[in-house]
């Protein structure tokens, strides 16, 4: 039967495969290839590079600006990560314990909303209606408080600007991960539940000794796709710092836009696609690094349901 279907298998992988090598794989091999070579533009021909072998990565763990993003880009991943992991999970156990129907459908569209709307529409909001220090939000409320000090903060100034980002960031980023902590928990059987009830456990050892253990594998597919997110971390940084890079909210793709596509605020840009490249590369290495890393950590023990 496999072999009467062959020709027709092969008509309708043929588009999807031709997609992946064009879209996915060939860009991908050209981007690891390029990162070993001395490039200037993107649309170089093959004539134009020169080979540099890891040149490239040297100077880029040389630099401080590169090392800045890094670091922004872990501390965005690791306290980004716990506070999205823990509200989302928060509010996926409230809005899954035995709340109406009608009610949940409600508070997870609200919860979710945020994520519909788009980043740049996300933070322009944050940016000029909330973090504002003559009208905004805070401003507002501190004051109505008493507190003048806090009223009166540059909530996107030095020292500020990273973390007010975080928070943005991660406020659009709550209902995403809720809605698959919310498909973890509504695959365990309500008869542990019940069970457990019965023999007097409390909530807390519910949650603990039941659905922790039932939520390790939608855990480690919520960490790898932040991370995903994470690493893909671009308009939020240049929404706050629109003009020129800054070290509070510098990530490793705004470095490498400006390194391919030249600093948008000089006259003379300066291009490096090659270490722009190695730049894709070392984020595409994290990621799949982090996934491994994950896969031995967060296990699953064999839970069958």
């Amino acid at each position: 039967m496999l072999r009467k279907n062959k020709p027709m298998i092969i008509i309708f992988l043929t588009p999807a495969v031709l997609c992946y090598v064009l879209v996915f794989l060939y860009p991908t091999l050209r981007t690891f290839a390029m990162s070993f070579f001395s490039v200037v533009s993107v649309s170089d021909p093959l004539s134009a590079w020169s080979f540099a072998g890891v040149a490239n990565y040297k100077k880029l763990f040389t630099t401080p600006m590169f090392l800045q993003s890094m670091n922004n880009i872990f501390r965005l991943w690791f306290w980004g990560g716990v506070g999205v992991m823990f509200f989302a999970l928060l509010i996926a156990v409230v809005l899954t314990n035995g709340m109406s129907a009608r009610l949940k459908a409600f508070y997870r569209s609200i919860v979710y909303l945020p994520n519909v709307v788009s980043a740049v529409a996300m933070g322009t909001m944050w940016i000029n209606y909330i973090y504002n220090s003559d009208y905004g939000l805070l401003n507002k409320l501190f004051g109505m408080l008493g507190f003048e000090t806090l009223a009166q903060t540059l909530w996107t100034g030095p020292g500020m600007r990273f973390w007010s980002m975080l928070i943005a960031y991660c406020f659009g980023m709550v209902g995403y991960h809720m809605l698959i902590f919310m498909s973890g928990i509504e695959q365990i059987p309500g008869d542990f539940y019940e069970a457990a009830y019965l023999e007097g456990c409390n909530v807390w050892q519910r949650f603990v000794h039941i659905t922790v253990p039932f939520l390790r594998g939608v855990l480690r597919t919520n960490i790898v796709m932040w991370t995903v997110y994470t690493v893909g971390f671009f308009v939020w940084g240049q929404l706050f710092s629109p003009v020129n890079l800054s070290n509070d909210t510098v990530a490793p793709m705004n470095y490498m836009y400006e390194l391919v596509f030249g600093s948008s605020s000089s006259a003379a840009t300066i291009r490096d696609s090659g270490s722009g490249a190695a730049i894709g590369v070392v984020m595409m290495s994290l990621v799949i690094l982090i996934f491994f890393a994950t896969e031995r950590i967060v296990k699953n023990d064999d839970i069958e349901m």
